[in-house]
C-alpha cells in the first residue's frame, strides 16, 4: 500500500499545487493531508483524486474546519496512523510531546506545522512530516511524502 502525504500547502486549490505532485497523488491508494490547506476547494480537489483523509491546520478557516477534524486516527494496511496539525500553539521544542500525547497505540504519527521534513523512528513510532509541497517558509524546497506499508512501514520524502 502507498499513501501520499502532504501538509502545509498554504494554497486553496488543486490547480495551484505542482503538477508532478498531483499526478503522483493520483496513483496512491490513499492521500493524507496534515493541515494548512487555506481553502475548502483544495479539500474537495484532493477528494476527487481518490480515497482522502486529512485534518485542519492552525491557519485553516471555518470552511475547512467544518469538513475535517483536528485529530484523526487512520487504519491502513493493518497499521494505525495518527494525524495532527497542532493548532494550540506552543514552542517548536515541545511539538512532538504535544502531538504524541494525542495518540495511543499508533505505529505512525503524521504531522505538519513546522514545514520541515521528518522521517524518523522514536520509541517504535515512525514520526513523519512531509514538509511543504509548495515550499512555504521556512521550508527551502518543495516536498511531499510517501508511506509504504507492507511487511514493514517505511517513509519516503520526495523532492518536487
Amino acid at each position: 500500500m502507498k499513501i501520499g502525504v502532504l501538509s502545509d500547502t498554504h494554497t486553496d486549490s488543486l490547480e495551484r499545487l505542482p503538477k508532478k505532485l498531483v499526478d503522483d497523488l493520483s496513483g496512491m491508494d490513499l492521500v493524507v493531508h496534515a493541515g494548512d490547506f487555506t481553502g475548502k476547494s483544495l479539500v474537495d480537489g484532493l477528494r476527487q483524486l481518490g480515497l482522502f483523509r486529512g485534518v485542519y491546520g492552525n491557519i485553516d478557516g471555518p470552511d475547512v474546519r467544518r469538513e475535517l477534524p483536528d485529530v484523526e486516527t487512520i487504519e491502513a494496511g493493518g497499521v494505525k496512523i495518527g494525524v495532527n496539525h497542532p493548532s494550540e500553539g506552543g514552542a517548536p521544542s515541545t511539538l512532538e510531546a504535544r502531538i504524541g500525547a494525542k495518540f495511543t497505540g499508533v505505529q505512525v504519527i503524521i504531522h505538519g506545522h513546522s514545514h520541515q521534513t521528518k522521517n524518523i523512528v522514536k520509541n517504535g513510532i515512525l514520526w513523519f512530516n512531509p514538509g511543504s509541497a509548495t515550499g512555504t517558509f521556512p521550508a527551502r524546497e518543495m516536498t511531499y511524502g510517501v508511506l509504504h506499508i507492507g511487511k514493514e512501514v517505511r517513509g519516503e520524502i520526495i523532492k518536487i
